[in-house]
């Protein structure tokens, strides 16, 4: 008899243990503290981890030396004729045209090496940095941009 009172007390255990199991409909605010804890217990990485590796940024791939030589090659045509015009600007302004036209090298090889050039956008790089000389003529100024912007195109087909 004792042994039936085992048997019958690990039935009802076992039928307690599944009925509550059986869920029941949650409220709005249980369902949204469910789903946001079962969404952590799915991650390996704590959130807190997560946003503080935000900030952080995986080194750019080396650049090859197809594109070292494309933008050598720009930065030939750009420079074309300057010489006697960067020569006589102050050190503070030869470092900043400088730097801009350095800025304007990289941009016009990215727009090259896209499927669509956008001649459009070289043209205003060029005319942009150009216009950082001082005193420089505004037809000179347009005549150089055009003739710079054949130049590079042509790099484009090669």
């Amino acid at each position: 008899m004792a042994r039936e009172l085992n048997i019958e007390k690990r039935n009802l255990e076992n039928i307690q243990a599944t009925s509550s199991k059986v869920e029941k409909p949650l409220s709005p605010e249980n369902q949204l503290e469910r789903s946001s804890s079962s969404f952590e217990k799915k991650d390996d990485i704590p959130l807190k981890q997560k946003i503080s590796d935000v900030g952080k940024f995986k080194p750019l791939p080396p650049v090859s030396d197809w594109q070292k030589k494309q933008e050598e090659e720009i930065d030939a045509i750009l420079s074309d004729g300057l010489d006697e015009i960067f020569l006589k600007m102050e050190p503070k302004e030869q470092k900043a045209f400088k730097k801009k036209g350095e800025e304007a090298v990289s941009k016009i090889s990215q727009l090259l090496n896209s499927a669509k050039v956008k001649v459009n956008k070289i043209i205003a790089l060029i005319r942009e940095w150009l216009s950082m000389i001082k005193g420089i003529n505004k037809f000179f100024l347009e005549q150089e941009v055009k003739i710079k912007t054949d130049k590079i195109l042509r790099l484009k087909d090669k």
